[in-house]
């Protein structure tokens, strides 16, 4: 049986770190379009936006680009329109997480779901292990790399575990 949209893993999404990484890997994509003045977009690889996809999560945006990321990041990475948090203002960490911690947590409502930032601490992998109901995996991305085949290959195996 394929699961529906409401039975697939959530996989909570940031741009900066995962997609855009910090070093340079230039992927020869011309730019055109909403950003194209940001020299940091030529950063992002059409590659990711198909793993992703293939992936059979239900995408979501968890990024200070919010809506933005709809209209620059995943056209170019060939995504549909998906999903975006909306972080609130008025909800501080708790002692030693990241500030998007406990309302990934809140947002998930018990689904599975995967989580990949590249700020992720291990204060926040032994919060959701504590606090959350449903299976997470909370999965840091090198800043410097970006998503690399092995981060893939971690999450098709908890995928399938």
């Amino acid at each position: 049986m394929t699961p529906g949209p409401d039975d697939r893993p959530l996989l909570f999404l940031d741009v900066d770190g995962p997609l855009i990484p910090f070093r340079g890997r230039a992927t020869g994509q011309a730019l055109a379009g909403p950003g194209a003045g940001n020299p940091l977009l030529d950063r992002l690889d059409p590659a990711d936006g198909r793993r992703l996809s293939g992936l059979g999560c239900q995408l979501v945006w968890a990024t200070t680009w919010m809506a933005d990321a709809n209209e620059v990041i995943a056209p170019r990475l060939g995504l549909p329109e998906l999903p975006v948090v909306e972080f609130p203002d008025d909800d501080p960490p708790g002692f030693g997480l990241h500030w998007k911690t406990r309302f990934l947590a809140r947002w998930a409502g018990g689904r599975p779901f995967i989580w990949l930032d590249d700020e992720i601490s291990p204060a926040d992998r032994l919060w959701i292990r504590a606090n959350y109901q449903g299976r997470a995996l909370v999965h840091r991305v090198d800043p410097f790399a970006g998503l690399t085949e092995a981060d893939f290959a971690l999450i098709r195996r908890w995928l399938v575990s």
